[in-house]
């Protein structure tokens, strides 16, 4: 069934949200806030999101609304078992104490699944792809992705063209080949694995010392010993005490292990256990390891348009899996499933249980209950929902003209056109009959561009945030002064649900 936009269908925005502010002002104050201003969506959730939350009791009814004229949309299963937890991770995660559920999680996520087909009739809409992800998705047994793939193909059926995509690690790909190629053998097309860095000294800050470069070239055999021609590998920068040199080495490797497409993640201190580290890193200190990486990169051949975060070497594959591609290229609704995980549709934002607390817990308890295991549900205006395309848009570098008229049945240009006068006339953007993208020069403060296409209320709260004394990166900066030197080992849960 086609989407077809109704103004109705948005609820009316609060006063926050009717407002207007200057452009300028608002790239200035995306930039001053460059750590926190980025392709995660919303800002200050609990203040910008707060006027539009669901209570508990109006969860089915508005979830049954969302998804009433879907036709169109893609799948994402969290996995959040990790043997440890990096200390620039905000997403949910558990710790170590509950590696031995993993079973109990499966059963509770195929529970949920059913939950979600009974309310929803899942098998009625077409999808666009899957991506499995955490956490550490390739710790599970591949039993146990098959039983999760089992479940999910017996009610949906996946378009031509449309990829599974899976996460791991170097040292579990090294160490457990024959889970690698069980996996392609159940069809999982695509797999990412996150290196980030190679310095010994930032992997021990970041508590990433088991996967250093010992594992690498054992994972990359069995990845392609197990027939996967579809490979990603994960860089990151932008951290305290990461040199120039020793990102250039991290580049260098990462090309010398042949991947096929190269990903790029500049730190988000936000909601993490370095937080505090933020206040040294610069967009000064930033900007040449951003340059050097797309150089280095095109130079081995990886390719990209201006602002895009993955870079391919196979002509006509943009690198990223089909659900990635379709939520950044079209803003396609996906159903999230498992702890903590994220629903989108046209009109509605949802996290599920466990994304605060990241424990399982709450989750298990909702889905044993037999009630859809949701957190927090928001019903949204359309400017937030246009914020959150926008904001994902630009993993890609660019905003797609024609899915926004067709997912809001109005033109960028009308709902934006003090912003991407502002843009066109700095030279940061161009305006393509497709698409509205950033050009070299625009890469460079991306972070002031991307809060002009943001809900006036995120705009407001950047404007009066104050970067040293923000209240998000205080309780982390505090947490960190009193647990001292094990903030660079840091292992468990966050405060907060780490939206994005």
């Amino acid at each position: 069934m086609p989407w077809n936009p109704n103004p109705k269908l948005w609820r009316d925005p609060v006063p926050a949200d009717a407002a207007r502010y200057d452009p300028a002002d608002v790239f200035a104050a995306g930039l001053r806030n460059h750590h926190v201003a980025n392709t995660a969506y919303p800002i200050a959730h609990q203040q910008t999101f707060k006027p539009y939350r669901v209570t508990r009791s109006e969860h089915a009814e508005v979830v049954a609304r969302s998804f009433a004229d879907i036709g169109d949309m893609c799948l994402y299963v969290h996995v959040p078992f990790c043997e440890t937890r990096c200390s620039f991770c905000e997403y949910t995660v558990v710790g170590k104490s509950e590696l031995d559920q993993t079973e109990a999680y499966v059963d509770a996520l195929l529970r949920e699944f059913e939950l979600y087909d009974r309310q929803l009739a899942l098998g009625s809409r077409r999808y666009f792809g899957l991506d499995i992800g955490g956490g550490t998705p390739g710790y599970l047994s591949a039993a146990q992705v098959e039983r999760i793939l089992a479940a999910i193909h017996a009610r949906v059926t996946f378009e031509p063209g449309s990829d599974i995509s899976i996460e791991t690690t170097p040292s579990l790909a090294a160490a457990d080949p024959a889970k690698l190629a069980a996996f392609r053998a159940l069809g999982i097309d695509r797999i990412s694995m996150g290196i980030q860095v190679i310095q010994p000294d930032l992997l021990r800050v970041l508590n990433r010392s088991g996967n250093g470069v010992e594992h690498h070239h054992r994972a990359v055999e069995a990845i392609r010993r197990a027939g996967f021609q579809r490979f990603n590998v994960d860089l990151m920068y932008g951290f305290a005490g990461q040199s120039l040199a020793s990102w250039q080495a991290t580049l260098d490797h990462a090309i010398a292990l042949n991947p096929d497409y190269i990903t790029l993640y500049r730190m988000r201190y936000k909601l993490t256990r370095i937080s505090h580290q933020a206040d040294a890193v610069t967009l000064d200190a930033i900007r040449p390891m951003s340059d050097l990486a797309k150089n280095r990169l095109r130079e081995a051949g990886f390719h990209a348009n201006p602002g895009k975060t993955t870079f391919s070497r196979i002509p006509g594959d943009v690198g990223t899996s089909s659900y990635l591609a379709k939520r950044v290229q079209t803003g396609i609704p996906y159903l999230g499933l498992g702890l903590g995980s994220q629903t989108f549709t046209h009109t509605s934002i949802a996290y599920n249980d466990g994304a605060a607390g990241k424990q399982l817990r709450p989750y298990f308890e909702s889905v044993a209950a037999g009630r859809l295991p949701i957190q927090d549900l928001y019903d949204l205006p359309a400017r937030h929902m246009m914020g959150k395309m926008a904001a994902v848009s630009f993993y890609f570098g660019e905003i797609q003209r024609a899915p926004f008229l067709a997912k809001f049945g109005v033109p960028l240009e009308e709902v934006f056109g003090p912003e991407i006068r502002f843009v066109l006339d700095q030279g940061w953007m161009t305006l393509r009959d497709d698409a509205l993208a950033l050009t070299p020069e625009g890469v460079h403060c991306y972070n002031g561009i991307i809060p002009l296409f943001a809900a006036p209320s995120i705009q407001r709260y950047l404007l009066e945030r104050d970067p040293h004394q923000a209240a998000d990166m205080v309780r982390n900066r505090d947490l960190a002064l009193r647990t001292g030197a094990r903030i660079s080992h840091a292992v468990g849960p966050g405060d907060e649900a780490a939206l994005g």
